[in-house]
């Protein structure tokens, strides 16, 4: 088991040894491996890693979204030191949304197409009794369209009226409609140029630094968390490889894997560099070896590394790694 070092005040959410598995005409895959971290009030986590590696399978265990043939088998989440996983349907529909709300993947599927804006709010509001009167609603909506830039006359439009950045932002209203604590964002930015990204991500940070909520920020781009993260870890194959402050994981990498992933992007200045992609493909859960599961991949794997599994493990100044020969205690003379 791991134990993070932090204080019971300063934490909001706790998960514990997270295991999560897909139930198959194979047996069961493992998805979610020991997963352990914590957020902080008023921080921002950042969950990092190449698709399939468990990143949305942990967010959704956060809400209990998960359904057949999705199990959480093992593991505690704690949210203000209540676990999420033993609450039942009455504290499980009053937690979701007024204290954790989820901003998913394409807001387009999730705002319902034939539904004008307004009437989704109003049943945002009405599910958790905080309108008297459809009016009231209307005026809670337009409050909250104005927090995110959005024209009140824009309350009666449909979905498809709107530009993908609008539709983003709209489902970001819809998610800090009752001020939750903590607002989960799995790939926010999906499909979404460059200019767009960082738009909605800036208006998120100062809706950050205004309200005080935390954040879960998903995605497979490290150069787009850095920006934005206070702490990042990194995802591989189901399991938490890598967890350190987002200058630390762009800078000084400890795991090899977290090395190849910030080698994927291009700077921003200085010289010409070749990109190196990771060799080999991702592992097949079906089919998990013995040891590090990236071993296969990794230019520094050794023997120890194909046959005993590295654990997660301090380096101190809260970084933490999973690794048998740590990249950067190797150049620091510590290994």
């Amino acid at each position: 088991m791991v134990n993070f070092t932090h204080t019971e005040t300063s934490t909001l959410v706790d998960v514990r040894n997270l295991c999560v598995d897909y139930v198959t005409f194979d047996g069961k895959v493992r998805a979610v491996n020991n997963v352990s971290f914590h957020i902080n009030r008023g921080e921002i986590l950042g969950l990092a890693g190449e698709s399939g590696c468990g990143k949305s399978t942990i967010a959704y265990s956060l809400m209990r979204l998960h359904r057949p043939p999705a199990l959480i088998s093992e593991g505690e989440i704690l949210f203000e030191g209540q676990d999420v996983l033993k609450m039942d349907d009455d504290e499980l529909r009053n937690f979701r949304w007024k204290d954790t709300s989820m901003v998913f993947q394409s807001a387009m599927n999730c705002l319902n197409p034939v539904k004008t804006i307004e009437y989704q709010f109003f049943d945002i509001f009405d599910a958790h009794g905080l309108v008297s009167s459809r009016e009231e609603s209307i005026e809670k909506a337009k409050e909250l369209l104005r927090i995110v830039d959005i024209p009140t006359e824009r309350l009666f439009d449909y979905p498809h009226q709107f530009s993908g950045g609008m539709r983003q932002r709209v489902v970001i209203a819809m998610a800090l409609a009752l001020n939750p604590k903590i607002l989960i964002m799995d790939e926010p930015t999906t499909a979404l140029d460059v200019v767009v990204q960082r738009e909605i991500l800036q208006k998120v940070y100062e809706l950050k630094e205004r309200f005080g909520f935390s954040i879960l920020f998903i995605t497979h781009d490290l150069s787009l968390m850095v920006e934005l993260c206070d702490r990042i870890g990194i995802m591989y194959s189901g399991q938490l490889v890598e967890l350190a402050p987002s200058k630390v994981i762009l800078q000084q990498p400890n795991h090899p894997y977290a090395h190849g992933l910030g080698d994927s992007f291009p700077t921003l200045k200085g010289e010409l560099q070749e990109m190196k992609g990771i060799p080999g493909s991702p592992l097949d859960l079906k089919k998990v070896p013995p040891g590090c599961r990236f071993a296969p991949r990794c230019f520094k794997a050794t023997t120890q590394c194909r046959t005993q599994e590295p654990k997660l493990v301090s380096l101190g100044q809260s970084r933490w790694v999973a690794c048998h020969t740590p990249l950067q205690l190797e150049t620091e003379g510590v290994a």
